[in-house]
């Protein structure tokens, strides 16, 4: 049982429960005007896109464990308690990604079976051996890997991918450095003993703060883009309009503290990133099926 819970923990859950999170509104958005997709794919979908990225973490533990035994953050791991073995843990990695693609390949079609093996290459290869340790900008390219469980989705449910599709990818994409950078912050420490170049690592306060807020204001832009894109209703307008604010809001104060060199609290947007992300994906979801036009 012990070892179970060891290979789950070696696909981050809490991740993993993350990216499900906008696949569903996605699919549900790409079947508009036509209601809930089928359950059946929608089901096939999430399990497949759960292989997908539980196989990309678990190649990211495999080749990351040198860092998480440096990190109090990453302490846990199970390749770092000696739970799995390296070979358990890659062995583990390869199956899922085979699986995954497999199983989306007959369940939800070619496409969406391409970008779930796409993602994987892109975390495996490009963030994690190419970008991570080599660049500030590692998170930020890692966010597209992030990004495409919606175009999985969409995919699984037209075929095809649609202007509004993208968006939806891009919205992900640019809240990944908002998300990811505040957590950088407090763990700085961790990184720089790691010799990982977070941006808070390599820059100072002022200019991490600067990128978020710039992050975040092109994330919540994208936001809004998408409401022409995709003839969004009155819900899903009020919520990103709302939340977007809100989120701008809370990411000048955290400008503001980094300016004076007092941050007090980065984890507050980090969390907040999640609620953001949660909130807005969930109005993706209701506007489609309980549309009230504003148009």
């Amino acid at each position: 049982m012990s070892k179970l819970r060891a290979y789950v923990a070696l696909t981050k859950p809490r991740v993993i429960e993350l990216l499900l999170v906008t696949t569903l509104p996605a699919m549900i958005l790409a079947n508009y005007p036509n209601g809930f997709p089928n359950l059946f794919l929608v089901i096939n979908v999430l399990i497949g896109g759960a292989l997908s990225a539980g196989s990309a973490n678990a190649f990211n533990c495999y080749i990351d464990a040198d860092i998480d035994k440096i990190m109090k953050r990453t302490k846990n791991r199970p390749l770092v308690t000696g739970e799995l073995t390296k070979t358990e843990a890659l062995w583990f990695a390869y199956i899922t990604a085979f699986a995954s693609s497999g199983y989306l390949w007959l369940t939800a079609g070619w496409l969406s079976a391409m970008l779930s093996l796409a993602a994987i290459a892109f975390y495996v290869l490009i963030y994690t051996l190419l970008l991570k340790r080599r660049t500030p900008q590692n998170i930020v390219w890692g966010g597209a890997a992030g990004a495409m469980p919606v175009l999985i989705g969409w995919a699984a449910v037209t075929g095809e991918l649609s202007v509004a599709s993208w968006l939806l990818f891009l919205i992900i994409f640019l809240w990944t450095p908002p998300h990811y950078w505040p957590l950088s912050m407090k763990y700085r420490d961790d990184y720089s003993a790691a010799g990982v170049p977070m941006l808070p690592v390599v820059r100072k306060p002022a200019v991490v703060g600067a990128q978020i807020l710039l992050y975040s204001w092109a994330m919540v832009t994208s936001s809004l883009l998408l409401i022409p894109a995709s003839n969004m209703g009155l819900i899903y307008t009020v919520c990103a309009a709302l939340f977007g604010l809100w989120f701008t809001i809370e990411a000048t104060v955290l400008y503001r503290q980094s300016i004076a060199g007092k941050v007090t609290s980065p984890m507050r947007l980090f969390h907040g990133s999640i609620s953001y992300l949660t909130v807005l994906f969930l109005a993706v979801a209701v506007d489609p099926l309980v549309h009230i036009s504003i148009f």
